[in-house]
């Protein structure tokens, strides 16, 4: 590892895991190649494979990794908040580096986000990583969410200081200490699963500019390895990612039945009043059409490939599917994630 500048800003990265025995060493060794990263502040929170004893192997290769283990949570806290909250006291540098154990950060990420800092004299800088996909249905719903969620956390509004939207991705947010301490870190949030904006949100309240932005090139993650993951991540999230409240989900919920039903009804109806079976298949290839150039768009500001435009119709379905489910699990005043159950005091969930 090279040695970063006598006075360029020292950061301290702190990574929670739990069971992420087959993401936690690409992680760190991916920080421990950046010289602005002072040290590594891996976060055992009760893990029940080998995250330990793999991380205490990366300890003895690389002197900046200290391993701490998670205390018991305690009442009212989210496993993930209180984990990034134990590292926080442990960490010795003026800027803190929250990230998630599945993130692999590119060599000079680190540098890339200190430079924004300094040149939006923002107080906490967060990228949206670049998303790795291996199966169909990653494909077809992970793409499709970030192209709705794009409707409602747009980033020329976020970095306006002016605005005051406010957003970050918990996979990646860099932050000042004096900022984080003046607005009472996590413990300030210590409910909040969808800790990332609610921490965002308490930063741009409290007078600091904040920058989000695409993390590609930068940071990338695989989210979820298999379907069941996948399904348990977004039906603890969509429910408040879509705005938390029935009224929104009903609306998102009646919009892609909309989308899904709307044209073949069209298209019946066509059919069955004027008996023009060309018409109605011409109708239906130009509402086909339509819907897929208005995904390749949103798929665009999203900074998604175009071919993922493929996956529209099984997006749309998975994505309808996950957001009742996801609607059904808060209304029943409870949320499951990673072997934990929380209240529905604590509703807003995150990938965490």
């Amino acid at each position: 590892m090279t040695g970063s500048a006598p006075n360029s800003p020292r950061i301290s990265a702190i990574v929670p895991a739990r069971d992420e025995e087959a993401v936690i060493a690409a992680c760190v060794e991916s920080l421990a190649q950046q010289p602005e990263i002072a040290e590594i502040l891996v976060v055992n929170d009760e893990s029940s494979d080998r995250t330990a004893e793999i991380v205490r192997g990366l300890a003895s290769k690389f002197p900046q990794v200290r391993l701490l283990e998670s205390t018991e949570l305690p009442p009212g806290w989210i496993g993930k908040n209180n984990a990034v909250w134990l590292g926080a006291q442990h960490a010795r540098c003026d800027w803190l580096l929250f990230t998630d154990a599945d993130a692999v950060h590119e060599k000079d990420s680190a540098a890339q986000a200190l430079r924004i800092a300094v040149q939006s004299h923002a107080a906490m800088v967060s990228f949206s990583p670049e998303q790795e996909m291996d199966t169909w249905y990653e494909k077809a719903l992970i793409p499709f969410v970030y192209g709705r969620l794009n409707r409602n956390f747009s980033f020329a509004e976020i970095n306006d200081p002016r605005n005051e939207a406010a957003a970050a991705n918990g996979q990646f947010i860099l932050i000042r200490r004096d900022a984080y301490n003046s607005v009472g870190g996590h413990a300030s949030i210590a409910g909040e699963v969808l800790e990332d904006v609610a921490l965002a949100k308490l930063v741009k309240r409290a007078g600091y500019p904040i920058w989000f932005g695409s993390g590609k090139g930068f940071v990338r993650v695989r989210m979820y390895r298999s379907f069941s993951a996948m399904w348990a991540g977004w039906k603890k999230n969509l429910y408040q990612l879509e705005g938390g409240s029935p009224a929104e989900v009903h609306k998102q919920l009646l919009a892609e039945c909309a989308f899904l039903l709307g044209p073949l009804a069209l298209i019946f109806l066509v059919f069955y009043k004027w008996h023009r079976l060309d018409f109605a298949l011409l109708l239906g290839l130009f509402f086909l059409l339509l819907t897929h150039a208005m995904h390749f768009q949103a798929l665009r500001r999203s900074h998604f490939s175009s071919a993922f435009t493929a996956y529209l119709i099984p997006g749309s379905l998975l994505y309808t599917a996950a957001l009742w489910a996801s609607y059904r699990s808060h209304s029943r005043g409870k949320l499951e994630w990673k072997g934990r159950e929380y209240p529905v005091g604590t509703p807003h969930a995150s990938k965490g």
